[in-house]
């Protein structure tokens, strides 16, 4: 039986429930006498968390109210064998917006809830502003046919061989590599850590192979979601092992509400690895209005 999985850190944590997205763990602070909501989205792979938009979390709590949930399928929130789904994920951000926050909010997504987040600002008006660190949905190589993504679904949910595969995914050498992917240096010891922990609690293999099998990604991005955005949008990127950014300018030269800053030397993380040039890039979009 697994060990309970201990909170990413030191913040109040609470649950919120709907019937479409089951129990959502959340982290908050909400100290700050005034200012705008700040939701922060981790990204998604085999063993995220909360724990990833630790260093936003703690830079700005007290200085306006800051909500990291963990999403479903990972952390501490419902981890059932279920279908996890964008749609799933766009209305959780959706639906957490309206019924935990309340009212219009920043939000910085990680990765792929890049594409979650997009989702959600188009069914909401409850997203003033979005932020993508690392953003996927840019690289011009198109995704896997449906019918190639559902072989893959299969292969993975094989009991035997699903079992085996995510064991050797997540030892903790397997999420030290992965983690040193995203990192010029060496990852901080706090996230190798408790993204290993995370890959211990009950059913936590689900999620994951529905990011493995590439069902959780969107056909064209860009024309499916980011051209249609009509908040401001900031896009934080350098270098990334994983994802690329071709069709990046094509948004950017389109779109007067769409803006990027390049944060270097950084692979993905910029907020762990390069924290003030993250911090400076955030607090000068949200304090200079869209197209200037």
């Amino acid at each position: 039986m697994s060990e309970p999985l201990p909170p990413a850190f030191d913040a109040d944590t609470s649950d919120w429930t709907s019937q479409g997205c089951g129990r959502v763990s959340y982290y908050s602070d909400t100290s700050a006498p005034a200012g705008r909501p700040l939701l922060l989205l981790h990204s998604i792979n085999a063993a995220p968390s909360a724990m990833e938009m630790k260093p936003l979390f703690e830079h700005y709590r007290g200085r306006r109210p800051v909500y990291a949930p963990d999403l479903p399928g990972f952390g501490q929130s419902e981890r059932g064998d279920r279908d996890y789904s964008p749609a799933l994920y766009a209305d959780t951000i959706r639906g957490f917006l309206a019924e935990v926050i309340g009212e219009p909010a920043d939000v910085v997504a990680l990765s792929t809830s890049s594409e979650f987040a997009a989702r959600a600002a188009l069914a909401s008006n409850h997203v003033r502003s979005l932020a993508l660190i690392s953003p996927t949905g840019f690289g011009a190589r198109p995704r896997p046919s449906k019918k190639t993504r559902d072989r893959l679904f299969r292969f993975f949910s094989t009991p035997i061989v699903g079992s085996g595969l995510y064991k050797a995914l997540t030892v903790k050498p397997s999420v030290r590599y992965f983690l040193n992917m995203g990192f010029e240096g060496r990852p901080p010891r706090e996230l190798v850590n408790y993204a290993h922990r995370t890959t211990n609690v009950a059913g936590a293999q689900f999620a994951p192979f529905c990011f493995l099998s590439m069902r959780l990604f969107t056909d064209d991005a860009p024309g499916t979601l980011y051209h249609r955005i009509a908040a401001p949008v900031l896009v934080l990127y350098d270098r990334d092992p994983n994802i690329s950014f071709e069709r990046l300018p094509e948004v950017l030269d389109q779109h007067d509400n769409w803006r990027s800053v390049r944060i270097s030397p950084t692979l993905g993380l910029p907020h762990w690895e390069q924290p003030e040039q993250t911090f400076n890039a955030l607090d000068e979009f949200w304090n200079t209005p869209a197209g200037e």
